[in-house]
């Protein structure tokens, strides 16, 4: 069953034909010891004309969740720094591309690090990670192009790849997936987890269970990018009548209702 889902996805993603056999795009995504989902948003990114953000995006995400720790005795301080990344909107995938961006900008500071909270070693391990995906671009010849301040783009880029992990709000104030309609969650680490204008579609790099199914890494989509990206597995009418809805009240608003 495992097997099948994957093949399943593979063919989701174009990297496999009718008869199960690699095509050209999925050659090229072979090349990226990644995951599928992300190699695709890398060959795509080319497209969206933001290659060179959504390759530090993608770098940022394989390092995981140790990018920011959170001391204690100075947890407000390392919020405040971690928010700081956030301005501006785009979640946290673009977080993420502002903090490697700013580290850059310090000629690698490791003081820069220690400053905003930041795991140097992370950053360090980003930074490997990018230059040998920027590497095999090279190689299966995708352009490096600078999508500067295109947030939208490169979150479409980054759906080009993860069309199947979204999730839409619901008339109750909770996300669920859109396929399966599961219940899940922002994960408390998120920039996202505190904003009472609660995005009505989002894309996450991956689930986390624990007491509850959390999204990670959240950035904030538009459902007609996904009947535009992947129209062989949404319809536009499952989207079209979920925009028709009325959407709930800000969950600040929801949760002050319920005190």
């Amino acid at each position: 069953e495992t097997l099948i889902r994957a093949l399943e996805q593979l063919y989701a993603l174009g990297a496999l034909n009718d008869r199960g056999e690699l095509t050209k795009l999925g050659r090229k995504m072979a090349e990226f010891p990644v995951d599928p989902m992300m190699s695709k948003a890398v060959i795509m990114s080319e497209k969206h004309k933001c290659s060179v953000e959504v390759l530090t995006i993608a770098s940022m995400l394989s390092v995981g969740s140790s990018i920011f720790y959170r001391p204690k005795d100075r947890a407000v301080h390392a919020d405040n720094a971690k928010m700081n990344f956030a301005r501006g909107g785009g979640g946290d995938h673009i977080a993420l591309l502002r903090c490697y961006n700013e580290w850059v900008e310090t000629n690698y500071s490791t003081q820069w690090c220690y400053e905003n909270y930041v795991q140097v070693r992370s950053l360090n391990k980003a930074r490997d990670i990018r230059e040998q995906l920027e590497g095999l671009c090279e190689r299966v010849e995708v352009e490096m192009i600078s999508g500067e301040q295109e947030t939208d783009a490169m979150c479409k880029a980054m759906a080009a790849g993860f069309f199947y992990h979204t999730a839409k709000l619901a008339q109750s104030g909770e996300y669920r997936t859109v396929k399966h309609a599961h219940t899940v969650y922002i994960h408390p680490s998120s920039c996202m987890s505190r904003d009472e204008d609660m995005p009505p579609w989002l894309l996450y790099h991956e689930l986390a269970f624990t007491s509850k199914e959390y999204m990670r890494q959240v950035c904030p989509i538009k459902p007609e990018w996904l009947v535009e990206i992947a129209p062989h597995y949404y319809e536009s009418k499952e989207l079209e009548d979920s925009r028709m809805k009325k959407m709930p009240n800000q969950r600040g608003k929801g949760l002050v209702a319920g005190v």
